[in-house]
Order: structure tokens, then sequence, then C-alpha cells
């Protein structure tokens, strides 16, 4: 692997696998308002909210942290009265019970409006109009959680790259296989992707900050209670699922507590990290080891993500937890081979689980998802695959990776579709 390719990587994984507070749809319209906010230079006095069907869908039944509140409203006046873009997915870090307040205030005056953009070919679209007196101001999220693609005070245009096509450079385009996400997580210098070990610190956090509490459905802390004892068994398997899932009820409860995101989903950075962390830790790993594994499952979530898309019908832990099923097979001793058969294994159980949104249930999504990891590492251990005569699994591990991908963005749209009429006709 050449220098430029490796720097390639890193910086794309330093791009994806970043700190959120909060599900990322409704804080990634909180920051698009806290954009157009600044635009304007005050507080708005209207804000009219346009949404794709996939980020209102992941927006309507998650909490927003620090408010104790349900929902977009909330997230879209905090995003005006407290927002700071520089902040991205911090944006509300700085939300206290006052301006909580004053944001329940903002929704009761009935200034806030949100609606579905139709006829948008982008999954993740956000713009938000803010609006005082004459002035107005506005800008557009497009393609990514943090991508502000369009600003404009009035009628003066101050950002807009919603048609530019992409640069061209000397660098060739990054293209990544499994093979190349596996050779690269064991062969980079280790001092280069050592940062990684920042998503285990932040996100064993947020599962023990979550045991304390009582957070959405509290699913990690019922596991760690006497049904791990009693029925599940105190094992590296149950801590497994129990660590996981408790990262997961404090951040789509809406706890003020920080988790490392990959792609965009803090769900996705939580179950690509933690079901590795815990079975390094508990099996005498080395930190190196650690490092390698977060590596490998990280940047396969990525891989995955790139031919899938942001936000998709596809519910993001079958993707995550494939990805964590890599690096628990490579802990676990596990060859290139064998972990491209726990990725065949995963793909022949879990697609097809689809995402109903974020809300405090994703905690059982998320569980299903790295039990699943679990099983399936073991099976390639022993060396039992999936093959190719079996359902979408094809001989070649990437193309089943693409044949995954296909059925979630592009096969399950009509299910995407009548999922959002369910919910918004509750």
């Amino acid at each position: 692997m050449t220098l430029s390719e490796r720097t390639q990587i890193i910086n794309l994984v330093q791009q994806e696998v970043i700190p959120a507070i909060g599900c990322t749809e409704p804080i990634a319209v909180a920051l698009c308002v806290a954009k157009a906010t600044e635009t304007l230079g005050s507080k708005p006095e209207k804000i009219e909210v346009y949404l794709s069907a996939n980020v209102l869908k992941n927006a309507m039944g998650v909490g927003i942290p620090g408010t104790n509140m349900i929902g977009l409203p909330i997230a879209i006046a905090l995003g005006a009265i407290v927002g700071r873009s520089a902040y991205q997915l911090e944006v509300l870090k700085e939300a206290t019970p006052e301006t909580v307040e004053e944001g329940r205030l903002f929704i009761e005056e009935k200034r806030i409006t949100v609606t579905l953009k139709e006829d948008i070919t982008e999954k993740l679209y956000i713009e938000a109009v803010c609006t005082t007196g004459s002035q107005q101001a506005k800008a557009i999220i497009a393609g990514g959680h943090t991508n502000v693609v369009y600003v404009a005070l009035n009628d003066k245009v101050l950002v807009d790259s919603q048609h530019v096509e992409q640069e061209e450079t000397d660098e060739a385009p990054l293209e990544l296989s499994l093979r190349k996400v596996y050779d690269f997580a064991l062969s980079a210098p280790i001092d280069e992707i050592q940062f990684i070990l920042e998503t285990a610190k932040l996100n064993k956090e947020a599962a023990e900050e979550s045991f304390k509490g009582d957070y959405g459905h509290a699913l990690g802390k019922l596991l760690r209670g006497s049904y791990e004892r009693n029925i599940m068994g105190d094992s590296t398997f149950s801590h497994i699922l129990s660590y996981t899932s408790a990262a997961c009820d404090a951040r789509m409860a809406g706890a003020m507590i920080p988790v490392m995101s990959n792609s965009g989903s803090g769900n996705q950075g939580i179950s690509a990290t933690l079901p590795v962390v815990i079975y390094a830790e508990e099996n005498g790993k080395s930190e190196e080891e650690l490092i390698r594994a977060l590596m490998m499952s990280h940047l396969t979530v990525i891989y995955i993500k790139q031919s899938l898309g942001r936000l998709s019908a596809l519910c993001g832990c079958v993707v995550a937890a494939t990805s964590s099923s890599c690096g628990i097979t490579w802990l676990m001793g596990g060859s290139y081979e064998q972990v491209a058969c726990a990725v065949q294994n995963m793909i022949a159980n879990l697609t097809g689980m689809i995402c109903d949104g974020a809300k405090p249930s994703c905690a059982l999504k998320v569980t299903t998802g790295v039990s699943t990891a679990v099983l399936s590492a073991m099976m390639a251990m022993e060396n039992r695959c999936v093959t190719e005569v079996e359902g979408i699994i094809d001989r070649d591990v990437d193309q089943s990776i693409r044949n995954l991908t296909r059925i979630g963005a592009h096969g399950m749209n009509e299910t995407d579709k009548v999922v959002l009429d369910i919910m918004t006709h509750k």
C-alpha cells in the first residue's frame, strides 16, 4: 500500500469517525438552523425547515440531549437559541435548563414549521429558512450530516456548492475492498492509527454512564442485572450485549453524553466499537491488537456505507455489527478468509432489517446485531461459512457486500415509503 493511499484512508477515517451528542439527524437539523441563524445575525422570529423523508423518519421519535423532550421542534428551537455551527455534531452542547425553557416557549408560540421536501433524490437533505422582519437567511445541508452546501442572506448567496463538480486532482480516487481494509488495519504504523482508541474511551464511558441512570428502555441495565446472571450467564457475550445496548439507551433517550459516531451515526459508532472493546479487554488482548481490531471494524463500516449511502431503509446496525464481527474474528485469531466468512454469515442473516427511525427501541436492534456478530465470528472460526448457493451470498465477499447495499439503497425504497407513511399517520 502506497503512502498516499494510506494517508487517504487515515484522513477518511478521521473525517467519518467523530464525536456526536444525540441522534445525528435531529442534531444535523439543529446544526443547519444554527448556521442559518448565525447568517441572519439575530434570533429568528420564524423558522421553516424542509426535510427529506429519511431525515424526517430518523428525527421524529428520539430524545434531544439535555431537554427531556422528543423530536424535531425542540432541536430546531435550540439550534436557533443556543446552537453554534462550529461545534458540528455537538452543536447543542451549551444547552441549559434556561435555554430549554426558552425553546419550549418558542414552540408554544408556533414559530416553527416542518415540511417534507418533495421531489428530491438526496436522502439526507435539510433546508432551514430563518426570518426576522424583512431579513431572511437560508442554509442547506445535504449528502452528509455536517455538509453545508448552501448559505444565503436575503438575495445574497454566500455559499453554493450544490451543483459544483468535484475538482480534478492528481490523486487517484480511494477504492476500498474488504481485503484492503484488512491489510490496512494490520499493516499501518501503529502511531498513525492510535487515534481510533478514542472511540473505545468515549463509547465505553457512555455505556457506563447509562448503567447509572434509567435511559430509554434501559435494555443495557436490564441485561446487566439478574438476567445476566440467571439467564444469559456472566460471560463476555452478555457483557458485549449489555455495554452496546446501554450506550444506545443513553444516546436515543437524549442524554447529554457524547459518543463517537461513524459515517454520521452514533449507533453505528457504538456498534462498531463496544463489541470489539469488550471482547479484547476480557480476553487479554494488547493495546495494539485492540487498535488494529477497532480500525478494521470502523473502516469496514465506512467501506460498506460508501455504496449503501448515509441514510437508507436498511438499519445501520446491520452494517456496524457486520464490521464489529470482522474485528472480533481477527481478535479470535482469524485469518482474512475467516474475517470474510464472518461478513458472509452476517449478510446471510441480518439483511432486510428495516430502519423505522431513531428511537429508544434502537437498543433492541443494536443488541440483535451484535449478538449475531459474535455468532458469525464463532462460525467463521470453525470455518463454517454461508455459501454462494444460499440466497444473496456470492463467492466474492465484496460482491456480497454490494448485494447487501443494493437491497438497502434501492430494493427497499418502497419499504421506506410505507414505513414513513405508517409513522406519520399514527
